[in-house]
């Protein structure tokens, strides 16, 4: 089968979380590949009222472009599976648990992968025993935002209480994760199989909103620099760690490198960015798939699943 196969192709977009930008791009590039492809294809910015506005539609699969809270939470995967529409991506729950990082880790924990130490933050956590544990070096995190919005490095108790006021002003759910110094890649995940690693260089602190979506100097490594046999242990991890969280479709782990070698998993994206130049797209183009091609990949694994 090929994407003119698949009946008409409704492409989710825009949504009402932080990431609404990048999902407006994204979406934008996945609607035009698809033109290209001379899909029968609509998209529509999704608002407050997402229920109403995809029922109202008459399609037959659905493309999920959102990002966030709301898109890629299992709020929309939800509404699809009432409407009983195929879509793109994982489903309900491993979308809710991808998006919750904190969740994420207990899970990896408990099937033991390796993750760094973190800890839940709360307005009277007693911050100094807390850097002490988490070695100096950590990084703040709201617990379910994506793009590393509300994210900060910190060093010191009064660092790590001001992180605190400030990721919770994304979320009710903030976490500090010990720090990882070394290197940082990417594994894409497209039906089942790990693509090349991406390894990440930014000279910010770490790879932070403006590094990933506004700098002009951060480098995207591919080949990511290591040994055959290294990123074969990588790409096995990141198959592991999307399998474990009951992942589909497609995906990305973010893993850092520590100075001894060893891998560390920090967090699954469950619908990464898909712009042209976004690194799903990138890795995809390394195995010689052009970005049409990869949409209509994910769109036709989506169908073939619904029907298994």
């Amino acid at each position: 089968m090929t994407v003119s196969g698949l009946g008409k192709i409704l492409v989710l977009m825009g949504g009402t979380s932080a990431e609404r930008e990048v999902s407006l791009r994204s979406g934008a590039a996945v609607y035009d590949a698809l033109c290209s492809l001379q899909a029968d294809v609509k998209k529509i910015d999704i608002q407050q009222h997402a229920v109403a506005q995809l029922t109202a539609e008459e399609f037959d699969i659905a493309f999920i472009a959102l990002h966030g809270r709301g898109g890629e939470d299992g709020t929309i995967q939800g509404v699809l599976e009432w409407l009983e529409k195929p879509y793109t991506g994982s489903g309900v729950m491993a979308s809710a648990l991808a998006m919750d990082k904190w969740r994420t880790k207990l899970i990896w924990q408990a099937a033991g992968l390796p993750t760094p130490t973190a800890f839940l933050l709360k307005a009277d956590s007693e911050w100094s025993q807390l850097i002490n544990e988490l070695g100096h070096d950590a990084i703040v995190k709201p617990a379910r935002e994506g793009s590393s919005i509300g994210m900060r490095k910190v060093h010191t108790a009064e660092d790590l209480r001001e992180s605190y006021e400030y990721a919770s002003g994304f979320d009710g759910l903030v976490l500090a994760e010990s720090w990882v110094s070394g290197a940082e890649f990417t594994v894409a995940i497209v039906d089942g199989e790990a693509l090349p690693a991406i390894q990440l260089k930014t000279t910010h602190e770490f790879y932070d909103y403006d590094a990933k979506y506004k700098a002009n100097d951060t480098q995207y490594l591919l080949p990511c620099g290591l040994s055959e046999e290294k990123e074969a242990e990588l790409q096995q991890l990141a198959l592991r760690a999307f399998d474990v969280l009951g992942c589909q479709g497609w995906g990305r782990i973010d893993v850092m490198q520590d100075s001894d070698g060893s891998f560390w998993l920090l967090e699954a994206n469950t619908a990464p960015g898909m712009t042209d130049h976004s690194l799903v797209p990138m890795a995809a183009k390394a195995v010689g798939m052009e970005f049409p091609q990869l949409v209509e990949k994910l769109l036709l694994e989506a169908q073939g699943r619904s029907r298994g």
